[in-house]
């Protein structure tokens, strides 16, 4: 772990995309001290400000500050995308590593759960779910959390297949550990950086499905500011009023590109071919292309 930590430190393009999101994440902690406005206050007589001194990203339709609802939507987006993620990531770890250690009828019971639940699209899964059980914040958390562990699942069943009958996990089970405690101290601790990659990644992967089922108004409901909420209620003004969906819609894809981003570079510290590869001012890239 020391290894990569002082990996990590060497890589700017990590620290500088790992700045990024820390800076993403505390705007809306610290909404109350940044936002000029209430979110939720109206301003009638200023409505539909493209922007001025007061509203610097302008108002909505009935008077309320856009940057004020973009500072706190985060609160809103955010939030239930890292519940989502808490969810989907320990459920589908948990069981990767049943199936991939046990073996036998566990690993044939949880890979062929596994795959049913990924023949289904889950796009359209969350939808119907979402339908039936209704609009609202809750729902859309389990509904996005029942489709959203199986990638999990499979990531860490490969990898603790990969490393199930290496020497050390042998002299642990030879050293009088349980096979519980084999799974903690020993194969855990193996697989968890690389799947904190797939963990990075998919925050924006969620945050894509979280403003979907928004937009089709089955996540939050007014007057609650959420990102995907907000392209929804400006749609309707696209021509008469482009910053509606315009700002709303660059923050979302501002979080997606820097935790994409970010998920890249701790792949590229966590490669063990990392070491080594920039030589004599070549790129990682270039020298990959030579040598491999």
């Amino acid at each position: 772990m020391k290894h990569y930590i002082k990996k990590a430190f060497r890589h700017r393009m990590f620290m500088l995309w790992l700045t990024l999101a820390v800076i993403l994440i505390l705007i809306p902690v610290f909404a109350p001290y940044l936002a000029p406005h209430d979110p939720i206050a109206t301003d009638y007589a200023n409505s539909m400000n493209p922007g001025c001194s007061t509203y610097p990203f302008g108002t909505d339709q009935i008077g309320r500050c856009i940057l004020s609802r973009l500072i706190y939507g985060g609160r809103t987006s955010l939030l239930i995308v890292f519940w989502v993620i808490a969810i989907v990531s320990m459920s589908g770890i948990l069981l990767g590593i049943l199936s991939g250690y046990l073996g036998g009828w566990a690993d044939m019971l949880i890979t062929r759960l596994t795959d049913i639940v990924m023949a289904i699209p889950s796009t359209v899964f969350v939808i119907a779910l979402v339908s039936v059980l209704g609009p609202g914040l809750h729902h859309t958390v389990l509904a996005m959390s029942m489709v959203g562990w199986t990638e999990y699942c499979r990531v860490s069943r490969a990898l603790v297949l990969s490393v199930r009958e290496n020497h050390y996990v042998e002299m642990a089970r030879l050293g009088g550990l349980s096979e519980w405690q084999t799974i903690r101290r020993v194969i855990l601790p193996n697989i968890v950086p690389y799947l904190l990659v797939n963990i990075t990644q998919d925050i924006g992967s969620q945050l894509l499905t979280l403003s979907g089922l928004s937009l089709l108004g089955l996540s939050s409901q007014p007057p609650t500011p959420e990102w995907g909420f907000m392209l929804s209620e400006g749609r309707k003004f696209i021509q008469s009023a482009p910053w509606l969906i315009l700002y709303p819609g660059l923050v979302i894809v501002l979080h997606v590109v820097i935790f994409n981003l970010l998920g890249d570079s701790l792949r590229d510290i966590l490669d063990p071919r990392y070491e080594g590869k920039k030589k004599k001012g070549r790129t990682i890239t270039q020298w990959e292309k030579e040598n491999c």
